[in-house]
Parts: structure tokens; C-alpha cells; sequence
């Protein structure tokens, strides 16, 4: 099954400086290999910060876009992981090695399988 591994830190406390960058990328470069080791990864990257976003919404026809975030929220999302596992426990043990739940949250989710409702009814 898949698992969408979504990683959250305040972008407010985030700590930016090149020595800090460089550690940050290091621990990810170290979770890269575990990763490959058992072979789960799918697809992952790490997302600007949401002053780079833009945000659509559609009413009554008409489109809507919004510079940032839609919603402000105490922690942003700054990046995800795609992983094939066995079960919910592999993705958790997955999420727990992840350096995004040391310095914020990692929310882990499972990927509906649309390939169910091929061929319609």
C-alpha cells in the first residue's frame, strides 16, 4: 500500500543559516539511504517555503488566486514522501526515522487506490 508521508515545520522558527541548511540536508541525505535500503521510496521532494505559493480556489465560475497559503496554520507543509509499504506500522517506523519529526510533525496518510473504480459501473 501506498503512504503519503507529509512534513511539517513552523517556517516562522526555522532556523536558515548555511551551517544549518547544509546539517539539515545531511540528515535527509542519511533518511535517503534508509529509505533505499528497503527499497519503499516512490517519490519525494522538499517544497519552497509558502510565500512562494499560490493558491486557486474556483466560485461560481469565477477563479480566485491568493499569493501564500489559503490558511494560515501553525506549521507548513515543506515537503513529502511517497513510500510503498507493507502496512500502516512500516510507514509510522518510516515517519519516526524522517528528520521533519524532530524539528515539526510528519503526518502519514494512506494513498486511495483509484484503479478500483476503472471500467465505471
Amino acid at each position: 500500500m501506498q503512504y503519503a508521508l507529509l512534513i511539517y515545520q513552523d517556517e516562522a522558527v526555522a532556523d536558515a543559516t548555511p551551517e544549518s541548511m547544509q546539517a539539515m540536508v545531511d540528515e535527509y541525505r542519511g533518511y535517503e539511504a534508509w529509505l533505499a535500503a528497503r527499497g519503499i521510496k516512490r517519490a519525494g521532494e522538499a517544497l519552497y517555503p509558502t510565500d512562494h505559493a499560490t493558491t486557486v480556489r474556483l466560485r461560481d465560475g469565477e477563479e480566485l488566486t491568493t499569493d501564500g497559503p489559503f490558511a494560515e496554520s501553525r506549521e507548513q507543509l515543506g515537503g513529502f514522501y511517497l513510500l510503498e509499504c507493507d502496512n500502516l506500522d512500516d510507514a509510522l517506523e518510516a515517519a519516526r526515522e524522517c528528520p521533519g519529526s524532530a524539528h515539526g510533525s510528519v503526518e502519514v496518510r494512506p494513498v486511495v487506490d483509484l484503479t478500483r473504480f476503472e471500467g465505471g459501473s
